[in-house]
C-alpha cells in the first residue's frame, strides 16, 4: 500500500475483539494499522498489549468533546463522534496525508455484482487496490470523501438498484476515506455519518459510495462494547431524528422496511443536494 495512507481504527471496550483488524489482513491490506481510543477507555492497557504501544493512539475525548457540535446540550460522551473528528488531527502528527476511518467490527469486505441475472458476491483478496483506486477517485472528482457500501444497501438481491445500476451513492457511511488537507467536521450525538453527507452535500460537498465493493459487520446492538449501550438507551426514533434537526428541509422520520418495520431517517434527495446537469444542458 503507499507509504501516504494509514487505516485508523475506531474502537471502544474490545481490546480483545477488534475484528476488523484481521478482517481487513484477510482480505489483503498491507498497509500501516493504528488502532483510535479514548482516554476514557479502560483497556488501554489491552490495546497496547494486543497491538503494540506503537500501534495505539490515544485522544483527549473530554478536549475533542469541546470542538464537536453535539447538536445538543446533554453531557453523554458514549458516541463515536468525537474519535471520528479527531481521526483528521491523529493522521496528520502521524505524519500520513491520507487516511480511511473505520469501525472496529467488520466481518467481511466484498466485491458485489450480478452474474446470469442473481446477485453475486466474492471476498475482495486486494484491498490495497480497492482503497488505493478509491482514493484516486476522491482526489481526481475532488470529493470530500469516498466509502464502500453496507451490506443492507443491496437488499432486494439482483434487482435493488444499485446492484442493477452500478452508480455511485451520495451518501457516506462507516467508512471514511479522507485528506487531512481537506478536512471536514462531523456534527450530531448520532446519526453523525448521515448528518454530515446530507448537510454538507446540501453546500455542494461531494460524498460518495462505491457501488462495487461492500463492508459487513456485526449487528450493533449484539455486539458488547462500541456504542451498543448508547443506541439501547436512546433507541433509533432519537438517533434518526438528529438528522431532522440538521436538515429539516430535507429529511423526516418514517418506518423502514417491509415486514417488521421499524422507525429510520428518511431523505428527499431531490430536496437535499445540489444536482449535476449533463454537458447537453450547456449553452
Amino acid at each position: 500500500m503507499r507509504d501516504d495512507f494509514v487505516a485508523l481504527i475506531l474502537s471502544h471496550g474490545r481490546a480483545n475483539n477488534v475484528v476488523t483488524y484481521d478482517t481487513i489482513r484477510k482480505c489483503g491490506y498491507t498497509g500501516r494499522v493504528v488502532i483510535v481510543i479514548d482516554n476514557e477507555d479502560k483497556q488501554a492497557f489491552d490495546y497496547m498489549l494486543n497491538f503494540g504501544k506503537e500501534n495505539v493512539v490515544v485522544f483527549d475525548k473530554a478536549e475533542q468533546a469541546k470542538k464537536c457540535d453535539t447538536y445538543d446540550n446533554l453531557t453523554e460522551r458514549r458516541v463515536i463522534l468525537f474519535a471520528r473528528n479527531a481521526a483528521f488531527d491523529i493522521a496528520r502528527k502521524l505524519g500520513y496525508r491520507y487516511f480511511i476511518e473505520l469501525d472496529d467490527d467488520y466481518t467481511s469486505f466484498e466485491w458485489r455484482y450480478v452474474e446470469n441475472e442473481k446477485a453475486k458476491t466474492k471476498c475482495i483478496k486486494n484491498l490495497d487496490r480497492v482503497w488505493e483506486i478509491m482514493l484516486r477517485f476522491m482526489i481526481d472528482t475532488k470529493s470530500q470523501t469516498v466509502a464502500m457500501c453496507q451490506n443492507g444497501d443491496f437488499v432486494g438481491g439482483a434487482g435493488n438498484d444499485i446492484m442493477r445500476n452500478q452508480r455511485l451513492k451520495r451518501k457516506a457511511m462507516n467508512s471514511f476515506i479522507c485528506d487531512v488537507e481537506n478536512p471536514f467536521e462531523f456534527g450530531g450525538r448520532f446519526n453523525e455519518d448521515v448528518n454530515s453527507y446530507v448537510g454538507l452535500g446540501a453546500r455542494g460537498k461531494l460524498f460518495f459510495s462505491f457501488p462495487m465493493v461492500s463492508l459487513g459487520q456485526k449487528t450493533t446492538q449484539a455486539n458488547k462494547g462500541g456504542m451498543s449501550e448508547a443506541y439501547k438507551d436512546n433507541g433509533t426514533y432519537i438517533k434518526s431524528f438528529y438528522t431532522v434537526m440538521s436538515n429539516p428541509s430535507c429529511v423526516h422520520i418514517g418506518y423502514m422496511g417491509s415486514r417488521h418495520k421499524r422507525l429510520h431517517h428518511q431523505i428527499s434527495w431531490n430536496d437535499a443536494v445540489p444536482k449535476i446537469l449533463g454537458e447537453e444542458m450547456r449553452k
